[in-house]
């Protein structure tokens, strides 16, 4: 039985236009601003009829800040760390869950304490490994004084210096934010419900266990995985501080770090026309990922492939 409730109906539009409308104004407000010109845009208050500069503010943005190189950076950077966090995620929760060995518990509980440890808490560590991934290696080497043993071995000096720097490239981009507690953990919980009836009919068939994961386990994980394609492609391609801490080469910047350049300082002219223009052009590849994907993010959130 449904009720008609037309007060109700009412107030809930009401709240629903509303927060559409906050939620929506900065974005209307950059639209508008990327169509208007200098005096226009320097303006208190801006106006709020949209001008005809549009194509020639976006034309500037794009060369100024040479946003088709660094929106590249971005959906690289974004679409590698989106596969790699899937990848790492669900093969690790498929050893979680299929395979018994010692310390699995111990193994799931350390994955899950990385959930309390944020890219911003171990920073440092992250980019000292990056800027020097033999580092450790070095160290061992010069702890058990090597150089010393072959020198007096050769009778020559001799000294060895291992390194391998993550820096300004797209592999140290990409690989330190890889792992992922969450999609860990979500795809753990979904293994979990899949009924092992499954798992004892593949054993019989003679199933490999990678064969029961590539044929059963991935085609009831597709909805899981497209939810989480657009949760990690965003995450990676809004990053700012890792990008910027790690890239100093200008070929190797990402939109978000480039789309602050653009913002006018203090003795500049205030070309916030450009500014704006920029940021409705550096994010149309997320906002074009959630709208290709809606349909199996939201089923992916709320259904379960049977």
């Amino acid at each position: 039985m449904v009720e008609k409730t037309p007060i109700l109906d009412f107030f809930t539009y009401i709240f629903l236009i509303t927060g559409i409308l906050i939620v929506g104004f900065p974005i209307i407000y950059s639209l508008i601003a990327a169509t208007q010109t200098l005096e226009d845009v320097s303006r208190v208050p801006m106006p709020l009829v949209p001008g005809d500069q549009f194509f020639v503010n976006m034309k500037q943005a794009w060369s100024r800040g040479d946003l088709g190189t660094q929106i590249m950076n971005s959906f690289l950077m974004a679409t590698g760390i989106t596969v790699g966090k899937i990848a790492v995620s669900i093969l690790g929760a498929f050893s979680i869950v299929y395979f018994d060995y010692r310390f699995r518990a111990v193994a799931f509980a350390s994955v899950f304490c990385t959930l309390m440890l944020p890219v911003e808490v171990r920073i440092m560590p992250t980019y000292e490994v990056a800027a020097n991934v033999l580092g450790p290696v070095q160290s061992i080497w010069e702890f058990c004084h090597l150089n010393d043993i072959v020198s007096w071995f050769t009778g020559n000096d001799f000294e060895i210096s291992l390194n391998w720097s993550l820096l300004d490239s797209y592999t140290g981009l990409i690989l330190p934010l890889v792992a992922s507690a969450t999609c860990t953990f979500l795809f753990r919980q979904f293994f979990l419900t899949v009924p092992e009836e499954l798992c004892e009919a593949a054993k019989m068939d003679g199933a490999s266990p990678m064969t029961f994961f590539r044929k059963i386990l991935l085609p009831l994980s597709r909805t899981n995985i497209a939810a989480l394609v657009v949760i990690e492609f965003v995450y990676g391609y809004n990053q700012y501080l890792w990008p910027l801490l790690i890239t100093t080469n200008p070929k190797m910047t990402t939109a978000v770090i480039g789309l602050q350049n653009l913002i006018p300082q203090a003795d500049d002219l205030p070309e916030w026309n450009l500014a704006l223009g920029a940021a409705v052009l550096v994010m149309l590849p997320p906002v074009l990922v959630v709208l290709f994907m809606q349909r199996w993010f939201v089923k992916g959130l709320i259904e379960r492939e049977k």
